[in-house]
């Protein structure tokens, strides 16, 4: 009598956290339905794997110390392998969910997730769907639809006493401390997410006010009025 085994899923690992690499990796191999065909503790080395081994899927870090997740994204799905991504993240970031989910990761899951929901979460993008937790979800597509308010606010007119409006609440959070002297950390600390997630929103700010550097951005705002619009919705 022949008997019919289901084919292991393959998963790659990549996370800066080694304990946290180790301890997924046991998660799923006892799980027994899962092979960790590979970890790595940064993108380069992540993203070298994928070619190699090219797994189902790739459960990825968005805070990473060489390059963060976003770009992980971005590489993993360029190459054309079919492998899912599966955001891995501390932190509830809704502009970071939002890029994450826009450039191609097919779920996004909070590190502090039980081990049943993480496995939850890995079958769902494995089986073509879109997964995101019941608490992250309403943020997501609240955000979903403010970019997209914004997105046809910048179509419409393209004029440079616009530039400001063209930035996120959160953008308009980072450029603010920007603006008092806070250094990347301090800002980090302050809005409580990753230094690598603030340098994100400040690549985006330098990218919607087409300035180059940290100066520019802070010249910008001041000369444009950002701390006096500040200063009325603070009021």
């Amino acid at each position: 009598m022949r008997h019919e085994f289901k084919k292991k899923s393959r998963v790659l690992l990549i996370d800066d956290n080694y304990e946290h690499l180790v301890g997924i990796r046991e998660l799923l191999n006892l799980e027994g339905t899962f092979d960790v065909v590979g970890i790595a503790t940064n993108v380069t080395t992540g993203v070298s794997l994928v070619k190699k081994y090219q797994p189902d899927i790739v459960l990825l870090d968005m805070n990473m110390p060489d390059r963060d997740g976003l770009q992980g994204i971005l590489e993993i799905t360029k190459l054309g392998l079919g492998t899912k991504v599966l955001a891995l993240s501390g932190y509830d970031d809704a502009d970071l969910i939002f890029r994450a989910m826009k450039l191609g990761a097919k779920g996004y899951v909070l590190k502090t997730m039980a081990s049943a929901q993480l496995i939850y979460a890995i079958e769902e993008v494995l089986n073509g769907k879109i997964y995101l937790p019941l608490a992250l979800s309403s943020r997501f597509f609240e955000y979903f639809q403010q970019s997209f308010r914004e997105e046809t606010s910048r179509k419409e007119t393209d004029s440079e006493e616009n530039l400001l409006d063209a930035l996120t609440q959160r953008e308009e959070e980072v450029l603010e401390l920007l603006t008092q002297g806070v250094t990347y950390k301090g800002v980090a600390s302050k809005l409580f997410i990753s230094e690598t997630t603030v340098k994100t929103h400040v690549n985006n700010i330098f990218q919607k006010l087409q300035v180059n550097d940290r100066t520019q951005a802070v010249l910008y705002a001041i000369n444009n009025g950002f701390l006096t619009k500040k200063v009325k919705i603070a009021v």
